[in-house]
């Protein structure tokens, strides 16, 4: 259905219609927290959502809400013998489906904006914005190092921007601010065409947001440290992983690439990256030289792990999911509705380009 044929249905522009839906959500939500704010705010919206990001850019083991306080506690056993609710770092079963909720509302008020905008109908774009799947992942190893060190230059609660899952709305906004303002000047003929332009302000945030780490490593008495070894297995593994992957399934199901074509090496590359990196960080950092072993951050990482007893399962099962995404990429789908599968392939590389590229930064510099 086109956009003018439901705005008729609708009474109004589908944008309009979609901003309304939002904010009526919106508003029953924040209704219910006042209404019921023990069962809602403190068991739901705090305990999975806004608790272990409290908890997290607190460097708490766990966060606890008796009242309408909230306390951080350092001592796994305090935090095992606390009354619920109790807020750990990282994510749960529970929030990540929320947050896969959130991610479908966004995507569709993005392909709105760029409906809007009359922008990304190629892959071209997708390809301008893969340095800002990266520099979501390093921005937030940034939010690491700080943590790590003695004085911090983002203290709480600003430190909560650099922290999943509310750096990803960080990067979003800052991805949105470039790519306006790349449109803008591209039709006032300041700038010829945008992907390019789009591209390079990616390349950018990445030289200051890596640099940054960088010179954190060089400086004496920082608890940062480089591992050169660390970062050249994991992209070798990760080229290997890749290349290995894209040749046999262009050898026996070909018919998986006939939708996305040469972009669907971005989407098994950031996949493998997620995959390489938890091998390497959590089962190779000692054998590497490199420092203790990383701990898994995610559930599915977690349970793969404790399953297996080791992390190279996350791996295969990253790119059979990678693979499984591509065969959804049919042509049709980019004949009939171009903006919306150039939507997807951003949102299913930047979930694994993100992390991926957080887990490799963290490995490489001992964080």
């Amino acid at each position: 259905m086109s956009s003018s044929s439901l705005a008729e249905r609708l009474g109004t522009s589908p944008e309009r219609a979609y901003l309304a839906a939002v904010l009526a959500a919106t508003l029953a939500i924040v209704a219910a927290a006042l209404a019921f704010p023990e069962a809602v705010y403190d068991g739901f919206i705090w305990h999975y959502f806004w608790g272990p990001v409290q908890a997290d850019a607190n460097s708490a083991v766990c966060a606890i809400r008796p009242g309408s306080t909230v306390e951080y506690l350092y001592s796994s056993t305090e935090c095992a013998a606390a009354a619920e609710p109790v807020a750990y770092p990282g994510y749960t079963l529970v929030s990540e489906a929320g947050y896969v909720a959130i991610l479908l509302v966004a995507l569709a008020g993005v392909v709105l904006l760029l409906r809007r905008l009359d922008i990304a109908r190629t892959t071209d774009f997708f390809l301008a914005l893969v340095p800002f799947f990266v520099f979501g992942g390093a921005l937030r190893v940034v939010e690491d190092a700080d943590n790590a060190m003695a004085d911090a230059l983002f203290p709480y609660p600003w430190n909560t921007l650099l922290i999943s899952p509310i750096i990803y709305f960080t990067v979003f906004a800052l991805t949105l601010v470039v790519v306006v303002a790349v449109v803008w000047l591209s039709r006032r003929g300041t700038l010829d065409g945008i992907e390019r332009p789009i591209l390079l302000a990616g390349i950018a945030f990445n030289v200051v947001t890596v640099g940054f780490l960088v010179a954190l490593a060089a400086t004496p008495g920082n608890p940062v440290t480089f591992y050169p070894q660390v970062i050249a297995v994991i992209l070798a593994g990760t080229a290997i992983s890749t290349a290995a992957t894209w040749y046999a399934t262009k050898a026996w199901i070909p018919w998986v690439h006939s939708g996305t074509g040469t972009a669907g090496v971005v989407v098994l590359a950031a996949h493998a990256l997620d995959g390489v990196a938890n091998v390497v960080g959590l089962d190779y950092m000692i054998a590497l030289g490199a420092g203790p072993n990383l701990v898994p951050k995610h559930p599915v990482n977690q349970f793969i792990v404790d399953a297996a007893g080791a992390a190279w399962p996350f791996l295969v099962v990253k790119l059979v999911a990678a693979v499984f995404v591509l065969a959804v990429f049919e042509e049709e789908l980019f004949a009939e509705s171009p903006r919306y599968a150039v939507l997807l392939l951003i949102a299913v590389t930047a979930v694994g380009m993100g992390p991926g590229t957080r887990d490799m930064l963290r490995a490489t510099f001992g964080i």
